[in-house]
């Protein structure tokens, strides 16, 4: 009898098992999409005029503070190239009556971060903290933003340090196809082709007072905004902030400089010369896009298709197809200024031709879209988009970008029907008005003595040898 049940219960699970089994023959249906439903950032001012955008985010005691200014590489002078940078790391470098050290052990103490940075259109000062160490950790922030100590041994040291960067970088080959890239769609002399951590020459030139001079510029009330998510209820914020920011140097906004804007050229090769090399770097590309494009969603999703995730078309062919590489991507830089389309990877030296063929293969079918292209693509996106706000840093970065780029206050919450609204003929018109396999540079740095005669089996193109030298410049003397 038992015996009895047993196979009796044994055949249910089996039936049942077998009436489970999941259909693996096409992708499991998402089903509908919601958008993501944010509540709007709460805007105020600060008596001396600091503008202040904070979404409360209290489901952990948390708080990130992002002090952002319109700054970076583009606003430095010909004779300035690497100041931003330099200003920026020496900045949490001592600052108030803190030394170098006693700064770094205060902020290991509150387990906060304190970062200053830099890019290419904006500077900043981001801060980390539990809600129970915010009053210390803001006056860490103060004193970073408006007291930095900008000592004549810490920028020796820094600088050092830098020119000692910019010697390691000739055997970057990764470093080295990117300034190759930037040099030949921009120019060498343009903003975005210039070397943003600086030259031996700029580098030895600038004194403290060069430093000084640009952070004044750059860090005044009205050419400052602040950032702020977390568990803080807004009357104390404003206190909290004004106490910490109210002494900041009044000054006007600065304007982002309006750039050249790069043309587009014939189809070239240009093969920076690496001897030993243990592998090809490529970047292929050409002048891209702002980000005030009316045709941004559109290229996020052709983008996506391409090369922006996983399982797009250039790392499944590839990564996964022919395996040259461990991964293949593709990217539109948007800036306020135009910037450039471009893919890249790092493959096997031996197979450096093969692999720029398929990147041609792969940027050339861009312009055929499926159906079923544009279904992945655009639930791959909009399904994604919520892990861009997950927690307090991440949801005062995206603030940044609205306030930053001017976007409209209900951007986020109608950002994923505008993703999911991008149709199949839109795609295929943006493929083919923003990627164009006629116009690409292609930089290739590699093993000049293993990879020409191949590459130019490809006729694709002139084909321009350079040095590392050319492409970086000698390297510095100590």
């Amino acid at each position: 009898m038992k015996r009895q049940i047993f196979l009796t219960t044994l055949s249910v699970l089996s039936l049942t098992a077998f009436a489970q089994a999941p259909d693996r023959s096409k992708a499991p249906d998402p089903g509908p999409i919601d958008p993501l439903k944010l509540p709007a950032a709460e805007s105020f001012t600060l008596s001396n005029g600091i503008k202040v955008h904070f979404v409360k985010k209290d489901q952990v005691p948390l708080v990130q503070i992002n002090l952002i200014a319109n700054g970076g590489s583009i606003f430095e002078a010909d004779s300035e190239l690497g100041l931003a940078s330099l200003t920026a790391d020496l900045m949490t470098e001592g600052a108030g009556k803190r030394t170098a050290l006693e700064l770094a052990d205060e902020i290991d103490y509150l387990g906060i971060r304190l970062d200053s940075w830099s890019g290419q259109e904006q500077m900043g000062v981001n801060l980390f903290a539990p809600v129970s160490r915010l009053t210390a950790a803001l006056d860490l922030m103060r004193d970073v933003v408006l007291y930095p100590a900008f000592s004549e041994d810490e920028l020796n040291r820094a600088r050092t340090s830098k020119l000692v960067a910019l010697g390691q970088q000739h055997d970057e080959a990764r470093v080295i196809a990117s300034q190759a890239f930037n040099q030949q769609i921009f120019g060498k002399n343009h903003p975005l082709g210039r070397p943003s951590a600086g030259t031996e020459a700029t580098l030895k030139s600038f004194t403290t007072g060069n430093l000084k001079a640009f952070h004044g510029k750059i860090f005044t009330t009205g050419n400052v905004t602040l950032i702020v998510a977390g568990a803080l209820d807004p009357k104390d914020l404003k206190t909290r902030l004004e106490a910490a920011f109210g002494k900041l140097k009044p000054g006007r906004a600065l304007a982002t400089p309006k750039l050249e804007v790069p043309v587009f050229k014939p189809r070239k090769i240009i093969l920076v010369d690496k001897p030993g090399a243990a592998q090809t770097e490529l970047r292929i590309g050409h002048p891209g896009v702002n980000r005030m494009t009316p045709d941004y969603y559109t290229l996020t999703v052709v983008n996506t298709i391409l090369g922006g995730s996983f399982t797009s078309r250039l790392n499944q062919n590839i990564r996964e197809e022919h395996g040259y590489a461990y991964g293949a991507n593709s990217r539109f830089g948007l800036m306020k200024n135009t910037g450039a389309f471009l893919a890249g990877s790092a493959v096997q030296t031996e197979v450096t031709d093969s692999a720029v063929f398929q990147f041609m293969k792969e940027l050339t079918g861009i312009q055929v879209i499926r159906e079923e292209d544009m279904t992945r693509a655009r639930n791959y996106v909009a399904l994604s988009f919520p892990s861009d706000f997950a927690d307090v840093q991440s949801v005062a970065d995206q603030i940044g970008n609205q306030v930053f780029y001017n976007l409209p206050g209900e951007y986020f919450n109608t950002y994923t029907g505008k993703i999911l609204g991008v149709t199949r003929d839109q795609a295929i018109q943006a493929a083919k008005t923003y990627i164009r396999p006629e116009n690409l540079t292609l930089v290739v740095v590699g093993d000049r003595a293993k990879i020409e005669a191949g590459l130019r089996g490809l006729n694709l193109g002139e084909i321009q040898i350079l040095t590392v030298d050319d492409v970086l410049g000698p390297v510095p003397n100590l």
